[in-house]
């Protein structure tokens, strides 16, 4: 198998707003709250119209993206044997990605985002992790990360206790380890771990500017590129409208964005610039033919509703 990844199984309800129902609901534009009462989460919900409901979760936006392409690949990730976890399980069923997870009745439900877009296409996530973010140790299959090329984590499933022996024991048994630092506040809430990782577990690191900087602390995007050269592994940043850039030791490359986009949604760009990217990667293009593939696919994306093409 090309790629394995291993993130958050959460059923993406998306919904359109305008600015006031961000302002009204204490929300912060373009970012992701996480909800840990239940009720309180569907609170948010009754007033909403649904557009759409996918199975989500960043990494499987990405694997999904990469099955897309030809490539062959699976996914682990914790849902509940509810009506959500069993939508989850055929939404990646009918993607062609192998899902190695056999789900239960767990105490927590199915993880559900509902993702908020405001008439200036961006997007602000609310995410109520559910059994989602109880992933631990017993649910990684070994067998099928050894099979794997590579293994994509996301930032978003690291948390203290369970969910990080599911991912010391994911990255102890795989041949190469990429994963995405997945949001700012993120970053923020597990620095130190996060650090370390990139320095001394990763080999490759997606992250687009704002946490790449929060991350090791830079005032400017230099320091980013010197941190990154003296790394000697592959550190991927998606800057917005300057484009994507490279860094793997000393070769520095760089990618424009595309022109002329009409763009509708943000969400699932990150997602399928990563699967993009992976794609030529693991077949083993030049740094610069994976940024430009990485940033077609999230040029795609951005002009629909949704993060799956």
């Amino acid at each position: 198998m090309k790629i394995l990844g291993i993130g958050n199984a959460i059923v993406d309800v998306i919904c359109k707003v305008n600015d006031s129902f961000i302002e009204q609901n204490n929300l912060t534009k373009s970012t992701m709250k996480l909800f840990f009462d239940e009720n309180e989460f569907k609170n948010l919900l009754i007033n909403l119209k649904i557009e759409k409901t996918v199975s989500g979760g960043s990494v499987a936006n990405s694997i999904v993206g990469l099955s897309q392409l030809g490539d062959k690949v699976g996914f682990i990730g914790k849902v509940s044997d509810d009506e959500f976890g069993s939508k989850y399980e055929e939404g990646l069923k009918k993607e062609n990605v192998k899902y190695f997870y056999s789900k239960k009745k767990e105490e927590l439900p199915t993880g559900t985002c509902l993702i908020l877009i405001t008439p200036d296409s961006e997007r602000t996530m609310c995410t109520y992790l559910g059994t989602a973010g109880k992933i631990n140790e017993n649910d990684i299959d070994t067998e099928a990360i050894k099979k794997s090329e590579i293994i994509f984590l996301e930032g978003y499933l690291w948390d203290e206790g369970e969910p990080k022996k599911a991912f010391d024991k994911a990255i102890k048994n795989a041949n190469k380890v990429a994963m995405s630092l997945s949001d700012q506040f993120c970053v923020e809430r597990h620095k130190p771990n996060f650090l370390d990782l990139v320095k001394n577990k990763l080999d490759i690191t997606f992250a687009n500017e704002q946490e790449i900087t929060s991350l090791i602390k830079a005032k400017s995007f230099n320091e980013v590129i010197n941190f990154s050269t003296k790394l000697n592994k592959l550190i991927v940043v998606t800057r917005g409208d300057k484009g994507a850039v490279a860094i793997n030791g000393n070769e520095i490359v760089e990618c424009d964005i595309q022109k002329n986009l009409k763009i509708i949604d943000l969400t699932g760009a990150g997602d399928l610039f990563a699967a993009g990217f992976l794609h030529e990667f693991t077949n083993n293009q030049l740094l610069k033919v994976c940024l430009e593939k990485g940033t077609e696919m999230s040029s795609k994306i951005i002009q629909q509703i949704g993060a799956r093409l």
